[in-house]
C-alpha cells in the first residue's frame, strides 16, 4: 500500500477540521444569527450596545466562525407580497401640479388673453379656458414654453405634454413618452424605497424585483408576517439639505464633527465622510419633486422643486452662502454635496456634474425617495412558517449523518479490514 507523507496527512486533516468549524455556526442558526445582528447594530451605533445587544452578543464566541448559510423563504420562512404601484395617481399629480405654472405663464398675458380659468376635466387632462379667443396663439406659445423634454438613453428627447386647442380652451395632456417615463421613474422610486426599508431592518437575502408594467415582488426570509413586512415598507425614508461646515469633507472616520454638527458618509465616495449642521436647511418633506433633466449645455442633471416654505428657506440659505456645499442626505448618507452656484429663488433648481444619463435618473429616483410616489395595491400577501423547511434541513441534516457514516464503516472496511 502506498504510504502518504505526514505532513499530507496533516494537511488533509488541517484542512477537514476547518471546513468542519466553517459548517458549526449552522448547528447552532438561531443564537449565531442573534450574535450577528447585536455585532451589526453595535458598529451602526458606534460601538454603544443595549443589554438585550450585549446578551445577544455573547451567545456566540468572537474567536469562532459566525458565517452561516443564507436560507431563503422556502428553507426559513417568512413573507411574500405582491403589490401594484397605481401610477394612475402619479400622472394624475404631475397634472394638478401643472396648473399654478400655467396660471402664472397666462397671468402676465392678462392684456391679451383676458381672464383664465380651470374647466373639468378628467383627472388626467387639464383644460384652460381663455376669455379672449383672439389671445389663443399668445396663450398657446406661453404654455408650449412649459412644454419640457423628456431624457432618453439614446440622447434623443421628446415632449413631455400633448397640448391642443379646442375652441377657446387650451387642452393639456401628458404625451405617452412622459407617461413611460413617468411609469418607469416611479417604478424605480418604489424599488428603491423598499428596498432601503428592508435592508435597514437587517433582513437577509430579500427579493425585491419588478413584475410586469406595475407589479413589485417582495420575499423577504425571516421575518414575522407579512403584515410586520407591510408595515416596514410603509415607513418613510428621512431626507434633507444639509449646510456642509468649511473643510467639512473628511476621510477621517473619526473626525470630531463638532457641537451641533454630524459626521455623515457618502454614498458614491468609498472612504469619504462629510461633516454637516445637524439641523437641515430644509427637510424632505418640502420636496415636491424631483426629476431627471437636461442642463444649458446639453448634459444630463437632475432638477428639483420645492414647496413654498422649502422654496423660502433654501433661496435664503443660497443667497448668504454662494460658493459653499450643501449636502443632500438622505436615511444619514449624503447622496450628493454640490456647490452653491448663484442665488437659487422660486423653490426650483439644478443638480449638474458629470452625470450620465442613468447617473441623473439614480440621483432622482434618490431625491424622491422620501415618501412612496403612489399607493400600493397589495394584490398577494402570505406568511409563510418555517416548519416546512425546519422538517427539509432536518431531513437532510439527518441524510448527511447517515452518509456520513456509512462512508467511514466503508473506508474502514476496505483499507482497514481488507487491507486494499
Amino acid at each position: 500500500m502506498q504510504s502518504i507523507a505526514l505532513w499530507q496527512r496533516v494537511l488533509i486533516l488541517a484542512v477537514c477540521a476547518w471546513g468542519l468549524l466553517a459548517a458549526t455556526p449552522n448547528l447552532f442558526y438561531g443564537q449565531v444569527e442573534r450574535h450577528n445582528d447585536a455585532a451589526a447594530a453595535i458598529e451602526k451605533a458606534g460601538g454603544i450596545a443595549t443589554p438585550d445587544q450585549t446578551a445577544a452578543l455573547a451567545e456566540w464566541p468572537e474567536f469562532l466562525p459566525s458565517s452561516l448559510m443564507n436560507l431563503g423563504l422556502d428553507l426559513r420562512g417568512g413573507a411574500h407580497l405582491l403589490a401594484e404601484v397605481k401610477v394612475e395617481d402619479v400622472h394624475k399629480a404631475r397634472i394638478d401640479a401643472l396648473w399654478p405654472d400655467v396660471r402664472d405663464a397666462l397671468r402676465a398675458l392678462r392684456d391679451q388673453v383676458g381672464g383664465i380659468r380651470e374647466m373639468p376635466s378628467p383627472e388626467d387632462v387639464l383644460r384652460v379656458q381663455i376669455e379672449k379667443p383672439e389671445g389663443l396663439p399668445v396663450a398657446l406659445e406661453a404654455v408650449q414654453a412649459l412644454n419640457d423634454a423628456v431624457p432618453s438613453l439614446t440622447g434623443s428627447a421628446q415632449s413631455t405634454l400633448d397640448i391642443t386647442v379646442e375652441g377657446n380652451e387650451i387642452v393639456i395632456q401628458l404625451s405617452e413618452a412622459e407617461k413611460q417615463a413617468l411609469d418607469t421613474r416611479t417604478l424605480q422610486q418604489s424599488l428603491e424605497i423598499i428596498r432601503r426599508r428592508v435592508d435597514e431592518v437587517g433582513t437577509r437575502e430579500p427579493t425585491i424585483q419588478r413584475q410586469g408594467e406595475d407589479r413589485i415582488l417582495i420575499q423577504v426570509p425571516g421575518i414575522g408576517s407579512a403584515t410586520e413586512l407591510k408595515e416596514i415598507i410603509g415607513t418613510t425614508a428621512q431626507l434633507g439639505f444639509h449646510a456642509v461646515v468649511p473643510g467639512g469633507r473628511t476621510t477621517d472616520a473619526g473626525a470630531n464633527p463638532g457641537a451641533r454638527n454630524m459626521l455623515i458618509p457618502s454614498v458614491d465616495e468609498e472612504g469619504v465622510y462629510y461633516i454637516v449642521e445637524e439641523a437641515p436647511v430644509v427637510s424632505g418633506e418640502d420636496l415636491v419633486d424631483a426629476q431627471p433633466t437636461f442642463d444649458q449645455n446639453g448634459q444630463p442633471a437632475v432638477s428639483f422643486r420645492f414647496n413654498t416654505s422649502g422654496a423660502r428657506k433654501f433661496g435664503d440659505h443660497t443667497a448668504e452662502n454662494i460658493g459653499k456645499q450643501f449636502a443632500i442626505v438622505l436615511d444619514n448618507e449624503v447622496i450628493s454635496a454640490p456647490v452653491i452656484q448663484s442665488h437659487i429663488p422660486g423653490g426650483s433648481g439644478i443638480i449638474t456634474g458629470n452625470f450620465s444619463v442613468e447617473e441623473s435618473t439614480r440621483l432622482a429616483v434618490l431625491l424622491r425617495a422620501g415618501a412612496l410616489p403612489a399607493e400600493l395595491a397589495f394584490l398577494e400577501e402570505r406568511t409563510i412558517g418555517p416548519g416546512l423547511g425546519a422538517d427539509s434541513i432536518a431531513a437532510g441534516q439527518t441524510a448527511a449523518l447517515v452518509a456520513g457514516v456509512a462512508v467511514a464503516i466503508y473506508m474502514i472496511a476496505s483499507y482497514g479490514l481488507f487491507g486494499v
